[in-house]
């Protein structure tokens, strides 16, 4: 039985990804690093710090720990003000009309997310409200695809993860679900997201049912 479902945020509940290849890739032209959106894929689910890592090894560019912390920082800046002026229209397709039915049926909603901006971009959104717990980039010590963002939503909501539904957009979130032993569904390309225990390419045509139909706890 399906008691509770966690949500990623970026590329699952809200398209604000763009922003941050936008910020990361003006970083890089500055550092004098080519940073291609494919390149960008392999920072899905991945955490600021390991992102700038990342990046900075596509260059060979060597840094303080402080000039890192620093250039993060101003990325993140970047970003946010990228995002200021977010509105309903980034939220994607089917998203809110899911919520409303897990919420109608009980089902408690987390979110799981390495940003820490999703406090700010839910409650920007109005969707702050459909969420029981939220974890993201602020409470955690460890990066996806390490479960710890999951688990920690477990244990938050007071429930074994073999009762909760995972949504994620990124190959390391599907392998942290499943580390975590939750049931993983992919959202976005089935070549892409092969760990997921289901595939589907967005909200838009995915409701309540269709979910009990997919993942049978």
């Amino acid at each position: 039985m399906i008691q509770a479902c966690i949500f990623d945020l970026d590329g699952v509940i809200v398209d604000t990804a763009k922003y941050h290849f936008i910020a990361w890739a003006q970083m890089a032209k500055d550092l004098g690093i080519s940073f291609t959106e494919k390149e960008n894929e392999n920072l899905k689910g991945v955490g600021r710090m390991e992102s700038l890592e990342y990046i900075l090894s596509l260059g060979n560019v060597e840094k303080s720990d402080q000039e890192k912390t620093d250039l993060a920082q101003l990325k993140n800046e970047h970003y946010k003000q990228l995002i200021s002026n977010i509105n309903n229209e980034e939220i994607l397709p089917g998203v809110v009309s899911l919520l409303d039915e897990l919420k109608s049926s009980h089902i408690k909603i987390a979110l799981g997310s390495s940003s820490k901006n999703a406090r700010g971009i839910l409650n920007a959104l109005d969707l702050m409200k459909y969420f029981d717990v939220v974890v993201d980039g602020t409470d955690i010590t460890k990066s996806k695809p390490d479960p710890q963002v999951f688990t920690m939503g477990a244990d938050q909501l007071k429930l074994s993860p073999s009762h909760i539904v995972v949504f994620e957009d990124a190959y390391n979130g599907i392998e942290a679900a499943k580390q975590g032993g939750f049931f993983a569904i992919g959202v976005g390309d089935e070549n892409e997201l092969d760990n997921a225990d289901v595939v589907i390419p967005g909200m838009a045509d995915f409701n309540l049912n269709t979910l009990k139909q997919v993942a049978s706890l």
